[in-house]
């Protein structure tokens, strides 16, 4: 099987060593992490990580089945790029007399979506957000001009297809069997989710 570029997008409970836990997860298995963000979510307490990696569907379900034994994790998911909204953030750090000595700024910033949210007399800072391959863009448009410094941010990423987790949580309960229910201090009062 071709390894392919998957999402895995982790609904938890915000717990300390929760993210050693799933580190550890990837590491007894040797698979790299591309990408690892975490961020709250549209529910209270409820924190999403969201792992990018290279690996067969087979291993990042079975990855997922893992993850989901974790006590403090509510449900993981799966996903291709083309199943996803999803965007990285880049900044870059130029000499200022060398991109206004040599580069129409104004082109540039308009070309690649970028603005300047840095300007000194030694250095400026642009920002942008896109694809991996628009951010590598900007990094290859700067570099003659004395790219400085270069950094990207893990990916954020919504699902197409999803309505939200709270909705996802409620189909979960629906379909649970009434003996895996069990109280979950996230949700309303009376609410209930089962046990991953």
């Amino acid at each position: 099987m071709n390894k392919s570029e998957y999402t895995i997008t982790v609904y938890t409970e915000n717990q300390i060593g929760l993210l050693n836990r799933i580190a550890i997860i990837f590491s007894r298995r040797k698979i790299n992490v591309d990408s690892l963000n975490t961020s709250p979510t549209e529910l209270k307490s409820v924190h999403r990580f969201t792992i990018v990696i290279n690996e067969t569907e087979d291993v990042v379900r079975k990855l997922c089945t893992q993850i989901e034994k974790q006590v403090d994790v509510l449900k993981a998911f799966y996903n291709t790029e083309d199943e996803l909204v999803w965007q990285e953030m880049a900044l870059y750090k130029v000499p200022t007399d060398e991109i206004v000595a040599k580069v129409k700024v104004e082109r540039l910033l308009r070309e690649y979506g970028a603005r300047a949210i840095v300007i000194r007399k030694d250095y400026t800072v642009f920002e942008t957000t896109g694809h991996r391959e628009e951010t590598d863009g900007l990094m290859e448009a700067l570099e003659p001009y004395g790219l400085i410094e270069f950094v990207r941010s893990a990916r954020i990423a919504i699902i197409k297809a999803s309505s939200g987790f709270h909705e996802k949580l409620k189909y979960y309960e629906q379909s649970a069997p009434a003996d895996e229910l069990v109280e979950n201090k996230f949700l309303n009062k009376n609410e209930e989710v089962f046990t991953m």
